[in-house]
């Protein structure tokens, strides 16, 4: 009696491919990212009460408009308003210019003038500045004293104080730079390299994670090269020019910049029918299909990858597909 011993199967050989079922799934790809959020401040008012802080009225990033208080100096307020003319005089009975004009349409816009525009200091206007001086708790001289207003180019707009020299208890003589407008929103952007910002190209989607927790969302802009490291700045927006940060811009530090978490979703999720990207096959004409159970190709259209994965249309749930679609 003799035994014939052979070699076992190579399992290479024997199993060139296997089957894996259709099944209902998500593709979609993302990167993590940090978004850097800035604010561009530019001085446009400066103090010209004297005397001792006793009260700050706004945080940085606040959107004031005429007559909104944005100090207290010696507990008597300083109010912002519109103007071109920056404050350099008492204005009262009988005082004519610019300035008054300015005086008039804040008073107008608070609700306590409703005469001409004409920047005469007449009865009616020292009515509406006693008027107003009552409502803000001050002595009812009927003149407005030069520290009294701060006249900024435009309002409604965004503000901060200087904190180094507006402060609770700080010491001010007239002439500081107290007052800063900021734009609608701060300047968001996200340093990549090469590489990553080939991954962003215009309008890719980037979910942002605010400093309190909630999310907002960007898209990518324009690319640019950032200086002395030689990555790329591609600069962010919000959907139809919206502000990113909608409300809750105040979040973000009027001084430095904000590091914030992000993912960019390189490629945007589907839902569908999921196959490996492996059982795709291609023929010459350019048809994208997969090979059943029993060896014949199915059309299929690819409606995204990702990580080798595809979610395709033309096949029905469970079916069984070829992995890799090329082979015996």
């Amino acid at each position: 009696m003799s035994t014939v011993i052979t070699p076992a199967q190579d399992v290479l050989e024997s199993t060139p491919f296997t089957y894996v079922a259709v099944e209902t799934g998500e593709v979609g790809a993302s990167i993590q990212l940090n978004t850097v959020a800035e604010w561009t401040p530019v001085p446009v008012g400066a103090n010209r009460a004297e005397g001792v802080v006793t009260g700050i009225a706004i945080q940085a990033g606040d959107e004031v408009d005429q007559g909104s208080t944005l100090y207290s100096v010696n507990m008597r307020p300083t109010v912002v308003a519109q103007g071109e003319v920056p404050a350099f005089r008492p204005i009262g009975a009988d005082t004519e210019g610019a300035d008054v004009a300015q005086l008039q349409s804040m008073l107008a816009a608070r609700g306590h003038y409703s005469g001409p525009i004409d920047g005469k200091g007449g009865s009616g206007t020292v009515r509406a500045i006693k008027s107003w001086q009552k409502s803000t708790g001050v002595a009812q001289t009927g003149v407005v004293e030069i520290g009294d207003v701060i006249y900024v180019p435009a309002l409604p707009t965004r503000v901060a104080l200087d904190d180094e020299l507006i402060f609770r208890g700080a010491t001010v003589v007239g002439g500081e730079e107290a007052v800063q407008a900021l734009p609608a929103s701060p300047e968001f952007r996200v340093p990549v390299t090469e590489a990553q910002a080939v991954m962003m190209p215009t309008g890719t989607r980037i979910q942002i994670d605010s400093p309190d927790g909630s999310e907002w969302v960007a898209y990518a802009g324009e690319q640019a090269p950032e200086q002395d490291t030689g990555n790329i700045v591609v600069s962010l927006h919000g959907e139809d020019n919206v502000v990113i940060c909608g409300s809750q811009c105040g979040q973000i530090p009027v001084s430095g910049s904000a590091i914030l978490q992000s993912k960019v979703v390189t490629v945007e999720p589907v839902e569908g029918l999921v196959v490996p990207s492996a059982a795709l096959v291609t023929s010459a004409d350019g048809q994208t299909a997969v090979i059943n159970e029993e060896g014949r190709r199915v059309p299929v259209v690819v409606l995204a990858a990702a990580r080798g994965m595809s979610v395709v249309e033309g096949i029905e749930v469970g079916a069984r597909v070829r992995i890799p679609g090329e082979g015996p």
